[in-house]
């Protein structure tokens, strides 16, 4: 069994930052391509970022490029997301989720974690 375990959310003002973390365990991870998703109310969910485990392949949205930034520790199977210059716009849950192909498409991934919410006030 797959399981992702979501931390790191909370209210910030704008401007601010926070950083996601998403612990993965059950299955070894080094094939998975990890991502971050977020959807707002009222909304489809969107694709955020992704990172492959092997090598530095990287991907975002572009509503996030040059503020949001995708790592990961190996070491401790754990992705995290670094926000930065958070706007009201980036209010959503953030899931963090795993796949074998990974990239923009939210049906690409198979694991889902149970979401923790941004709110990024005005």
């Amino acid at each position: 069994q797959v399981q992702l375990v979501e931390s790191g959310g909370g209210l910030v003002q704008a401007g601010g930052s926070l950083r996601l973390s998403c612990a993965a365990s059950g299955r070894t991870f080094t094939s998975y391509v990890m991502g971050w998703l977020r959807q707002a109310p009222g909304k489809e969910r969107e694709f955020v970022a992704h990172i492959r485990w092997r090598g530095a392949g990287t991907g975002y949205a572009d509503s996030v490029k040059g503020r949001f930034t995708i790592s990961r520790d190996n070491a401790k199977n754990t992705v995290y997301l670094q926000m930065n210059s958070l706007k009201p716009e980036d209010t959503a849950v953030y899931y963090c989720a795993a796949g074998w192909v990974g990239g923009p498409s939210t049906s690409s991934y198979d694991h889902w974690g149970q979401g923790t919410q941004v709110t990024v006030s005005s």
